[in-house]
């Protein structure tokens, strides 16, 4: 008896002590607050039971009215039922994040098919070029590298890089199919297979020297096309822009993953003993980092802008684009100083950061008005990056929540109540969002980078997560690690191989067999700021009119001001809705509404002023014969058809009066498809004089819709007085993804004389 009393408050003390802990807060704010076993959210508990085992009480408060997500109410609990001892074990102080890696791991088995293949999610079989690819980077290159390798080859046809459906008959709309060769980067790092090197890098340099005839440009530096993920026009673009103009804007993800593809291709090159190549695609890196810090950079708000945009003369859309602010940082697109800067003062919302800030108004949430998790693992890989403790214990909360009260790894959920319902379209078991949440325990906790010739520890653990924690079996080529970690902050105090110090912080890649790892990082102190702000709508966009020599536009809810912008660049600002435009030489004019608090609006569709001097017009009939199809609309006496066998090449011989620099386009008609999917999109080069110009997209405008005519993007060309020859050509690097149908009607090529800057 006399042992009893002292072994009962010993189990009380311990009680009492782990009780303490679960109730110290992760994180907290006024959204909801994470603690190391579970999960709150107003009056829902999310909680772990064991390393195995979930449960949630939460309800989705638009679900029982909202249909379309009946088939994605959570359930109430997950235990874990897959066997997952293949994998690497992890263990901490802290049941719940334990917990959530083991679900990931599960959901990771639940996403890969019968054909070693990737699952995109739940709802979404097939293998999709920008979802696997991410999702490569983040975790699956580490447990499914030859899963990741089906995969990626799934996406190349005829030996380049396949495209997803996207707006206007996708490629070259959309150009971000390029993050594939990052991807393929990460497997090749991580296994070391020279075979893989060698393939991939025949694929990634065809498919990049074909973007470079068709999506860079060399007056900015930068490279056009769709924001990349988000691929859905209306969702992130003004309602006016036809894919065409989306073509032909430069947005900061996909030019940073341009970037940093080509500083892939420099390092394959090298690797492959071609130094000739290695320099070319340095170079080719060199001008894209240029032309993103000379065009997109904001100094005034410290990060990057979204995109280019216009016609004729681009301007900046201020709005932040998160999973390119998140890539700018991870990629070294942006120095360090500027890395501190865009994590600091990027707006993140209560539950996390928005793909785009501020919100679009009248568009319901997916991209615009959502938050996604594997974005936000990104961006919390982006803050450890940066030495950012507070943006980083945000964004690791903001991946744990909804895993905890869905019980699933979503796709996204509203940046406003943190719930999925309200999405247009949703799943489970999302490949890129599991694999994000794997990536929290090995990229950023253990900060594991794989380079190479090593495999680099740069942990980052906030404090309110320090203590112990193992990863176990965890493999790296030929050998397994067994890595046990104590402490916080982002400093290696110590780190031993098998009881022998270590000072690079790198395992060599000719480790075999199986080996013990112990680190003790150094307790530093780090702070930083994340710049949370309310969830926030832009004024509506104005439509503009011209006549009789006045621009005229409708007062816009909210606004203050307008801002007019002639030829890209900002000329006054007005309270009234009209602006005196007197025609004298050509001009394009757009309005951008401005609210009290200085948001400003999506600019109006260009306003071209064009007088009757400036314009010539060339019907494409009264160069080849007319197309004998039934379509309406042309102008003239009819249209011709260009092909991959009827008019591959149409010539266009053009008299000139006066010295200038020139936009070409094309009034076109192009029905093979509907607006946002499919792969059909008609791609030609411009020829001048026997002197590449530029490429010339056709998107699709509708399915059957070939009575719907609008213009192609323009190519600036310099003229001199004289006779010219312009070449409408399908050349090789024009090939479309579909590959068979690259089809367009031609109603007139338009020549307009831009003013002398």
């Amino acid at each position: 008896m006399k042992y009893f009393f002292p072994f009962i408050m010993g189990l009380l003390l311990i009680s009492g002590n782990c009780l303490a802990q679960n109730n110290k807060a992760i994180y907290a704010s006024e959204a909801y607050t994470v603690y190391p076993d579970r999960v709150v959210q107003g009056k829902y508990t999310a909680r772990a039971i064991s390393e195995t085992e979930l449960v949630s009480d939460y309800q989705s408060p638009s679900s029982p009215s909202n249909k379309s997500h009946d088939n994605n109410k959570i359930a109430s609990s997950w235990k874990l039922k897959r066997d997952i001892s293949a994998f690497p074990q992890y263990h901490s102080e802290f049941k719940l994040t334990d917990a959530l890696y083991n679900l990931a791991l599960e959901e990771m088995q639940n996403a890969v098919e019968p054909d070693s293949t990737f699952r995109t999610g739940k709802e979404w079989g097939g293998v999709w070029t920008r979802d696997i690819s991410y999702s490569i980077i983040l975790s699956m290159a580490v447990l499914q590298p030859k899963v990741a390798v089906y995969s990626l080859m799934r996406k190349v046809k005829d030996g380049r890089i396949i495209q997803d459906t996207g707006t206007g008959g996708a490629y070259p709309v959309s150009s971000d199919r390029m993050i594939w060769a990052v991807a393929a980067w990460e497997v090749y790092k991580v296994t070391g297979d020279k075979v893989w090197l060698e393939k991939a890098y025949r694929i990634i340099r065809k498919s990049a020297d074909e973007d470079a005839l068709n999506v860079y440009d060399k007056q900015t530096g930068l490279v056009r096309g769709e924001s990349s993920f988000l691929d859905w026009r209306e969702e992130t673009y003004p309602k006016w822009m036809q894919p065409a103009d989306i073509y032909g804007s430069e947005c900061l993800g996909t030019n940073v993953v341009h970037y940093q593809v080509n500083k892939v291709l420099s390092d394959m090159a090298a690797r492959l003993n071609d130094p000739d190549a290695a320099l070319t695609y340095k170079k080719r890196a060199s001008v894209i980092r240029a032309g993103i810090e000379n065009y997109l950079w904001q100094p005034q708000k410290g990060y990057y802008g979204q995109y280019l945009y216009g016609r004729n003369y681009k301007i900046l859309s201020p709005r932040s684009e998160a999973l390119g602010e998140a890539l700018a940082v991870l990629f070294n697109a942006a120095d360090a100083t500027k890395q501190q800067s865009i994590i600091s003062n990027t707006p993140v919302n209560e539950f996390g950061i928005p793909c785009i800030y501020p919100q679009i108004p009248g568009i319901p949430p997916y991209h615009n008005k959502a938050v996604w998790p594997f974005v936000e693992t990104y961006w919390a890989m982006a803050s450890a990056k940066a030495g950012n403790e507070a943006s980083l214990v945000r964004a690791m909360s903001a991946v744990y929540r909804p895993a905890a009260m869905f019980l699933t790894n979503k796709e996204n959920f509203v940046v406003t109540d943190g719930d999925y319902a309200g999405t247009q379209i949703n799943s489970s078991n999302m490949l890129w969002s599991l694999s994000g949440n794997i990536a929290l325990v090995y990229k950023v906790i253990f900060g594991m980078h794989y380079n190479e010739n090593n495999l680099e520890f740069k942990p980052f653990v906030p404090r309110s997560l320090a203590g112990e924690r193992s990863l176990k079996h965890f493999k790296y080529r030929g050998a397994f690690l067994n890595i046990v970690m104590k402490g916080y902050g982002n400093q290696v105090k110590s780190m031993t191989l098998d009881g022998k110090r270590v000072s690079t912080g790198t395992i060599p890649v000719n480790l075999k067999g199986e080996h013990a790892i112990n680190i003790v990082l150094a307790n530093n102190i780090l702070d930083g700021k994340s710049d949370l702000k309310p969830d926030y709508t832009s004024p509506e966009t104005p439509v503009v009119t011209y006549a009789n020599g006045k621009l005229s536009w409708l007062r816009i809810p909210g606004a203050v001001s307008y801002q007019l912008i002639k030829d890209g660049k900002y000329i006054s600002s007005i309270k009234g809705t009209s602006y005196q435009a007197p025609v004298s030489q050509y001009a394009e004019y757009q309005v951008v509404a401005v609210d009290e608090k200085g948001i400003s609006s999506f600019s109006s569709e260009p306003v071209p002023i064009i007088p009757a001097k400036s314009i010539k017009i060339i019907e494409a009939e009264s160069v080849v014969p007319n197309a004998e199809l039934p379509y309406r609309g042309f102008s003239g006496k009819g249209f011709v058809e260009i092909s991959k066998t009827v008019n591959t090449i149409l010539s266009i011989p053009v008299s000139i009066n006066e010295d200038g620099i020139y936009a070409i386009d094309f009034k076109y008609a192009n029905g093979n498809g509907p607006i946002n999917t499919e792969n059909k999109c008609a791609i030609r080069t411009l020829v001048a004089d026997d002197m590449f110009a530029g490429t010339v997209v056709f998107p699709q405008r509708g399915k059957e819709e070939w009575s719907i005519w609008g213009f192609s993007n323009a190519v600036k060309v310099k003229l001199t007085k004289g006779n010219h020859l312009i070449v409408l050509q399908f050349k090789d690097a024009n090939e479309n993804m579909n590959g068979d149908i690259n089809q367009a009607m031609i109603d007139y090529m338009r020549l307009i004389k831009l003013p002398a800057l």
